[in-house]
């Protein structure tokens, strides 16, 4: 396995070494710039390219170490006759060309120019790296009143597939504290200027390397995830939302934090490089700003605002130091005719793509478009290659869905900011369904509020009205009735209970006592009868309205169609003739008690407790009927 992977490399070689591109092209000055003074590399390389054959060449070639080309936050050229075209470089293979022992596994890039060059032909080509995560920081540990150094390692030589007749190569620092440097002929410094060269006639893939040791307490600040939502809504605002998770990628702190105030007194000797602000360039017009963490709101931030441009500046909870993390939102919105047009019948969203923080990098940044509901016939355009997948989100008010782009891209640096459009179609009509859902809702609301006041009774001066309270009033008065039965029917329970007493005691005068007293209760449970009964006699309403009752015996099928006082006089006169019995079989028992004919109770009383019997069931029956009036 490994013999075929190194015999087809050497093919590989071999076929691009033997290719005009390699063969003819020479690059006859090479003036390199690198920038140290953040955290953020920059590799600036203006190259001048000379056809030296006789053949067409349309590409251009560009070779990378392996370990930048994995760190690349963006690779870009520019011509002289295409200034403002910028194309985002492709991929071709990864190589490890057996040129040098020294020279590492390189990446190389095609670069395919708009216009061939022709024997003799020259040009100028500008090609700007960015890459993340370079700088190491060295030492790792570091405490609070430490400077941060970091290591830088490249080439002197600018490492290409063609031979260089003339480069030179400048490193700017953030500060004149150099600890190291590697010296080779040519070296110079001016100030936080390291320049090498020029070097002359160097032959394709020469290598020199390079390592800086020097100081830099600018804060890394790397964002390891960053989500956007950008929600459109077509009725003037676009709102942003930015999640932000960020980490101190410097130095490590060594030691615990030695304390805010001490911190405050000498904050570029305690903590030189601590992440104490960010600053965020948001567009001009930019409001409802808000800043917010896992607490809550933040109030140490500040605003400046004026026609041009929005400053927000965001002072975290405490300094952060290497390794320190920290979590927050920021929110703002943004007027929709600044970034939302119209072009031959469908719309476009204009915006930025990245982060408005000044000199963050982002790990993975995650850009979420929540399209209006009802868009439609979506397609994106980006200034650079990105992962991208549709989704759907359901908000307030809607019915199918909102239509959501997701973007998403590794490695990000600000150069990434650029603006991105994104193209849909959508009809004015669907603008109309919230208002209408508001609308439904609304006079929903409003129905039931007024079924819940208003007064939807019949007028009290209709006749129906009146007859309503006549029948309310008889059933009341029925109500009544009822319940004097039911006190009648507890008083014979209490002779009946007197009457087992005698046969378990034989105590006749007790028995007697009990009779009187059940006597005075019935005596005046028949005086509150009398105007009950009158009332109802008298009554229109228990006279003309008339009861469709349920039958529950067949026995009381001849109840059916009863006006209401006729029940209840016939409930009264069975109860009336239910008390007779009683009486009749309390005295034919206290009798035979008296007269000591034990015998005789049962055939003497057994007639009187048949009709007991069938007319107690006879009253339950009437008064369970009259209850469903």
């Amino acid at each position: 396995m490994g013999f075929w992977l190194r015999f087809n490399l050497l093919v590989f070689t071999i076929a691009i070494l033997s290719t005009p591109v390699l063969s003819d092209l020479i690059l006859s000055k090479v003036d390199r710039r690198i920038d140290l003074t953040s955290q953020i590399v920059r590799i600036t390389s203006t190259l001048k390219v000379e056809n030296a054959g006789s053949g067409l060449v349309s590409e251009v070639l560009l070779a990378f170490p392996e370990l930048q080309a994995k760190k690349f936050g963006i690779l870009m050229a520019t011509t002289n006759e295409e200034k403002a075209k910028r194309k985002v470089l492709e991929l071709v293979s990864l190589l490890k060309l057996p040129i040098q022992k020294e020279c590492p596994a390189l990446t190389v890039y095609s670069v395919s120019l708009s216009k061939a060059l022709g024997e003799g032909d020259t040009m100028s080509l500008d090609v700007l790296a960015v890459f993340t995560h370079t700088l190491k920081p060295f030492p790792e540990k570091i405490t609070q009143a430490d400077i941060q150094l970091v290591l830088f390692q490249d080439s002197a030589y600018y490492l290409s597939p063609y031979a260089v007749k003339f480069q030179s190569l400048s490193i700017k620092l953030p500060d004149a504290r150099i600890e190291s440097y590697t010296k080779i002929e040519n070296t110079k410094i001016h100030g936080s200027e390291i320049k090498y060269g020029p070097y002359e006639n160097l032959h394709p893939f020469s290598y020199s390397p390079l390592v800086v040791h020097f100081e830099i307490n600018q804060p890394f600040a790397v964002a390891q995830e960053l989500v956007r939502e950008i929600e459109v809504s077509h009725w003037g605002n676009v709102q942003v939302t930015e999640h932000y998770n960020i980490v101190h990628e410097g130095a490590k702190s060594e030691v615990n934090f030695l304390g805010q105030l001490e911190y405050q007194a000498r904050p570029h000797i305690r903590g030189s490089s601590a992440i104490r602000h960010f600053v965020a360039k948001l567009p001009p017009r930019a409001h409802s700003i808000y800043y917010r963490d896992e607490i809550g709101n933040v109030s140490t931030s500040h605003l400046w605002a004026d026609s041009k441009k929005t400053e927000l500046l965001i002072e975290p909870r405490y300094p952060m130091f290497g390794g320190w993390r920290t979590a927050f939102i920021i929110g703002y919105s943004l007027p929709l005719q600044d970034f939302l047009f119209e072009l031959e019948g469908k719309r476009f969203l204009n915006i930025s793509f990245s982060s408005p923080i000044n000199d963050l990098v982002i790990d993975n940044l995650v850009v979420k478009v929540v399209l209006p509901e009802g868009s439609r016939d979506l397609s994106v355009s980006t200034p650079f290659p990105v992962k991208q997948r549709q989704e759907s989100k359901i908000s307030h008010l809607d019915v199918v869905g909102r239509p959501v782009i997701v973007l998403e891209k590794a490695d990000v640096v600000p150069e990434h900011n650029q603006y991105f459009q994104i193209h849909y179609s959508f009809n004015k009509l669907s603008m109309l369904r919230e208002p209408f859902l508001i609308s439904g809702f609304f006079f929903l609301f409003v129905a039931c509020i007024v079924y819940v006041h208003v007064d939807l009774s019949i007028s009290k001066s209709s006749a129906s009205y009146l007859a309503k309270l006549q029948w309310d009033e008889v059933r009341a008065t029925i109500q009544q009735v009822e319940s004097i039965i039911n006190q009648c029917l507890a008083t014979h329970e209490k002779i009946e209970a007197s009457l087992r007493d005698l046969s378990r005691i034989g105590d006749v005068q007790a028995c007697k006592t009990t009779r009187k007293t059940a006597d005075g209760l019935l005596k005046e449970h028949s005086k509150e009868l009398k105007p009950l009964l009158a009332f109802l006699q008298s009554s229109p309403a228990a006279a003309n309205i008339c009861l469709s009752l349920n039958s529950i015996a067949e026995k009381m099928v001849k109840l059916y169609m009863r006006h209401p006082n006729i029940m209840v006089e016939e409930l009264v006169a069975k109860e009336r003739e239910l008390q007779e019995r009683w009486m009749a079989k309390h005295s034919i028992i206290v009798d035979c008690y008296e007269k000591k004919l034990g015998r005789e109770i049962e055939n003497r009383v057994a007639p009187q407790q048949q009709k007991v019997v069938a007319l107690r069931q006879e009253v339950e029956d009437l008064l369970e009927y009259i209850d469903e009036i």
